[in-house]
């Protein structure tokens, strides 16, 4: 039996290993703080101690920068937050640990700190850290609370001439006689999360958007589009979602609440408005370097902007990818990208070919049968297929059910390092599979290609990794596992002909339409179009895990090229790194990094 620590006793614990860590903090020696770890132990810096986002992990190779950082920083009163979630006991990669939230300071600002002490079956806790999380919460004198303090208005208006709080509103919006600190490219959800997080540290930001309305580039995806997670992971900064909605989201819903939220968060948006191109120049009327961005407004006029920071949050795909099918040009009738998609009505009783078995090849596949064309898909690689409930929902657990804010949840969801993450998925993707196996068993049934991720860690990684390969079954699946919807493997194509494909076998599988469902180029592709082969090849690669930091490359942070950032992911990604980056740009606005001891 596996004894179960009282609650006193998980404080006791957390406090005591808080108590050494303070003691220490202040020598800067290696072994001292090395102490404090598992041989095997993790410390996942963002922003507190750096002014980085950075993953360490094991012993030897954490201690050293760790006390390093501890010192420089000036770290000091590390203690349990009391205004968090209480110390408890979970369940983390299969391993039972207590997890705490805790408070310290800096020379710079307040921070937050979480901890997991593993538990032993008599109930004993470790005294070594497995993992320890640094991230910083604000800049002191700086943070939300004072600053919105500042921008409160009078109780009433002294010149009833003057203009009014919309009025104000609207000449703001406009930057008729003054640049936006930070431009930002794309009003999706990144680009929200991010506008949102500067408004509340009084930095002045716009948003662009090629669409002609807010919230278009959800409205205008083909129709029966929903997220394929619950919306418990899926708020904005500061307005959750109504607790009233539906668990899975139908796309025209997102697109009316981000037209809500630009209103509500106050946040200045052109739509219609379409980056040109941009380039980093040296200081002239504005203090330092900016960027000169060409921006096409709605009304076809071109305007240049001068921000000293700007945004790319146009999702981590950029562009479509139209790769080179061989024979393919051979086809005579119509072909469409997924990107360009949105409709299957007109295709009643037509035959149609998707190429791709991704999330996006599914759902266009199933928007076609619904509407009674007739599909085949045709596969290039294995696809990971996971039933969207109950097995694809196992990975969200952290916010899923009863119990700590959002904010904390987000805490507790950044602080998981990359081997902790990566075993906890492959732990859930071993679950899954097993829950999963009577569908899976009848796709390979008809020769569907099976994939269970790399190395067997599902979805989550493929997603980070390569922005694709994997299917939540909200019904596609079944269908291709009945007949209802063909499938044929490419290599068994022999060429493509004007009314259809020639199969190896000699025969011919007509269709009227192919939908490629091939993806999207990476980000570096898109930074090239922008800005040029120069400033693409100073940042490198976007997205994908850097094995030297072992986080996302060039995500939420400073690039190799000065005052360029990207954002974009997962709805729970872009709300808690919209804070770290945020506070990164507040930083530089203040003159704090140069300063800082990196």
């Amino acid at each position: 039996m596996i004894n179960q620590p009282e609650q006193t006793e998980l404080v006791d614990a957390v406090s005591q290993w808080a108590q050494r860590l303070n003691s220490v903090a202040e020598g800067g020696h290696a072994e001292q703080v090395g102490r404090l770890f598992e041989e095997q132990g993790h410390w996942r810096e963002a922003l507190a101690l750096t002014w980085t986002l950075v993953t360490r992990s094991g012993r030897q190779q954490l201690a050293g920068p760790l006390a390093h950082a501890l010192k420089a920083a000036g770290a000091h009163s590390f203690a349990i937050d009391a205004r968090r979630c209480a110390p408890r006991i979970v369940e983390r990669a299969q391993q039972r640990v207590v997890e705490a939230i805790l408070r310290f300071e800096t020379r710079i600002g307040d921070c937050a700190a979480l901890l997991r002490l593993r538990i032993n079956d008599d109930g004993t806790m470790s005294p070594a850290a497995w993992t320890f999380h640094t991230a910083l919460e604000s800049i002191r004198g700086h943070d939300e609370t004072t600053l919105r303090a500042q921008r409160e208005e009078p109780v009433y208006e002294r010149d009833w001439r003057g203009p009014t709080w919309l009025e104000r509103r609207q000449a703001a919006a406009r930057f008729d006689d003054l640049e936006p600190t930070v431009l930002i490219v794309g009003g999706g959800h990144a680009g929200l999360s991010a506008a949102a997080r500067l408004n509340q540290l009084g930095i002045d930001n716009l948003v662009i958007d090629p669409m002609a309305r807010v919230g278009d580039n959800w409205r205008l995806r083909y129709r029966t589009l929903k997220l394929h997670n619950q919306f418990h992971s899926n708020h904005l900064p500061y307005m959750p979602f109504p607790s009233t909605w539906q668990r899975y989201l139908p796309k025209d819903r997102i697109a009316n609440w981000f037209e809500a939220y630009v209103e509500c968060m106050d946040i200045h948006f052109w739509t219609g408005t379409r980056l040109e191109r941009a380039r980093r120049v040296a200081g002239s009327n504005l203090e330092g370097e900016h960027w000169e961005a060409v921006v096409r407004c709605a009304n076809g006029t071109e305007r240049t902007l001068r921000p000293r920071h700007l945004i790319m949050a146009t999702g981590v795909s950029g562009t479509a990818k139209i790769p080179d099918v061989p024979t393919l040009d051979r086809f005579g009738r119509t072909v469409v990208h997924t990107s360009a998609f949105r409709d299957g009505a007109a295709w009643k009783n037509k035959p149609v070919m998707v190429i791709g078995t991704g999330t996006s090849a599914h759902d266009v596949a199933q928007e076609l049968h619904g509407h009674g064309a007739r599909v085949v898909m045709v596969q290039r690689n294995p696809t990971m297929v996971i039933e969207v409930e109950p097995s694809a929902q196992l990975y969200d657990g952290v916010f899923l059910g009863e119990g700590p804010s959002i904010e904390d949840r987000d805490l507790i969801n950044t602080s998981i390092p990359l081997p902790v993450m990566l075993a906890t998925h492959r732990a859930l993707t071993e679950r899954a599979l097993q829950q999963d196996r009577p569908l899976l068993s009848a796709l390979e049934n008809v020769g569907f290609q099976l994939s269970s991720g790399v190395d067997g860690t599902g979805w989550p990684y493929l997603f980070r990794s390569r922005g694709g390969g994997y299917y939540f079954n909200v019904g596609c699946s079944n269908l291709i596992a009945s007949g209802d919807i063909g499938l044929i493997q490419y290599r068994d194509i022999e060429a493509f002909e004007t009314n259809g494909v020639r199969m190896q076998d000699g025969r011919l599988v007509e269709t009227e339409l192919i939908v490629l469902a091939t993806g999207y180029h990476g980000l570096q592709h898109t930074v090239a179009q922008y800005f040029g082969d120069e400033v693409a090849e100073r940042v490198g690669p976007i997205w994908g895990f850097d094995p030297d930091t072992a986080e996302l490359r060039n995500m939420w942070t400073r690039t190799p090229q000065p005052g360029l950032y990207f954002t974009g992911g997962a709805f729970s990604q872009c709300r808690a790194y919209s804070k770290t980056l945020a506070l990164q740009i507040q930083a530089q606005e203040l003159g704090l990094l140069d300063a800082a001891l990196r």
